[in-house]
């Protein structure tokens, strides 16, 4: 998704073993693959109240809250690693103070948890996994809500360690080999000046070697194979091997067909191979979704689906497609999140610029830059105002 229901430093939720849990843990696990984040944080809610001690209950509530503001700012989408797109130049994704506090509550207490059972066993595997778990939300919290590099490079690196130590008690344990997997695939995506600092030092940054792990825990994982596929598909489209996750999205929208951002990347991944016909029957298929009201999908904006739509056919190359669908979405682009309408205004100035059109590029790119005139897209806008857009060769 873009989860990319997606984090770049470390997706990990973290379901329990092989046995069962418990029915509100079982549901609440659902609607967070769901998108449902309220739903999903009562429940895991529920799940510390009965269980105060359980290092699970605290990283879920942590990682649900700090999904949810992600959700809402549009950052769970796979163009944020994807295409041309920097996996490092993104605008912060907001969080209410009261959310921040809550989250750092949940996961302190999540990492004091396991520091105590480590203190009495320090081969104590699930606290491990609990403890790499924390801080590779830690990781993906000072990467996208405070910005500080530097930490969430740190909070990831002492992370991968610790599974690290997992992963050499007890070679079977596949699942924590998918913080090994993602931390293998961000080092090596850095430029130079950051793989050379001292705390990365002794890590290869193969990145080929991340996707294998990443595929291994998918394939073979018990707790976090969801998250691994979910990751995959962002990395694979990043790559330039978009085929390779349309049959992970087929699974995926099957086991959780409430999550319409399953359905968005469906659509990209038909872009992406230059598929025109498929990608537009699946806007067809969430739009008809849309009309019968069907959960998580009845609420979605017409705004949101034309964008996607338009999207889509930009990349097929059907400019006047593109273009009566992007100048709907930003007739309104209040109704959106702030990522998309940014993107729409961009988009459309590029249409305008391929249609060769540009005085009407540049008023799109102009409302681009006022929209966010800090982020990369604004910088990208502006340089299109001078020189105009056109699609590489």
């Amino acid at each position: 998704m873009r989860a990319a229901l997606v984090t770049v430093l470390c997706l990990e939720l973290g379901r329990a073993g092989p046995a069962a849990p418990d029915p509100i843990v079982a549901s609440a696990y659902d609607h967070f693959y769901n998108l449902e984040y309220d739903q999903a944080l009562a429940g895991f809610t529920s799940q510390a109240q009965q269980q105060p001690d359980s290092m699970g209950a605290w990283n879920h509530i942590a990682q649900c809250i700090l999904y949810r503001a992600m959700y809402q700012d549009g950052a769970l989408e796979s163009g944020l690693v994807s295409g041309g797109n920097s996996i490092f130049r993104r605008s912060k994704v907001k969080i209410s103070p009261e959310d921040e506090a809550r989250f750092q509550d949940a996961v302190d207490r999540a990492t004091q948890l396991a520091q105590a059972k480590l203190k009495e066993n320090p081969k104590d595997k699930d606290a491990l996994y609990a403890l790499g778990v924390a801080y590779g939300i830690r990781a993906n919290f000072a990467f996208l809500i405070s910005k500080t590099w530097l930490e969430a490079l740190r909070n990831a690196t002492i992370a991968r360690k610790t599974h690290n130590k997992i992963a050499e008690m007890d070679p079977s344990f596949v699942d924590a080999r998918l913080i090994q997997g993602v931390h293998d695939y961000v080092i090596g995506s850095l430029p130079l000046t950051y793989r050379v600092l001292g705390f990365l030092a002794g890590f290869r940054s193969d990145r080929q070697a991340g996707i294998r792990a990443l595929e291994d825990v998918a394939k073979n994982g018990i707790r976090s194979d969801i998250d691994a596929e979910v990751l995959l598909i962002a990395i694979y489209r990043r790559e330039k091997r978009s085929q390779e996750a349309i049959p992970l999205l087929v699974v995926l929208i099957r086991r959780f067909p409430r999550n319409h951002l399953f359905r968005f990347e469906m659509v990209q991944m038909y872009e992406d191979t230059g598929n025109k016909e498929q990608a537009m029957a699946q806007i067809s298929e969430i739009a008809r979704l849309k009309e019968s009201g069907a959960p998580g999908f009845k609420d979605l904006r017409n705004e949101k689906i034309d964008y996607v739509a338009g999207n889509a056919l930009f990349q097929c190359n059907d400019l006047d497609g593109a273009l009566a669908r992007m100048k709907r979405v930003t007739g309104r682009t209040h109704d959106l999140d702030a990522n998309t309408n940014l993107m729409a205004w961009m988009r459309l100035g590029q249409i305008y610029d391929l249609r060769g059109e540009h005085a009407q590029a540049v008023a799109a790119y102009k409302e681009a830059i006022a929209s966010a005139p800090q982020s990369e897209i604004a910088k990208q806008s502006r340089a299109y105002i001078s020189n105009p857009y056109r699609r590489k060769a």
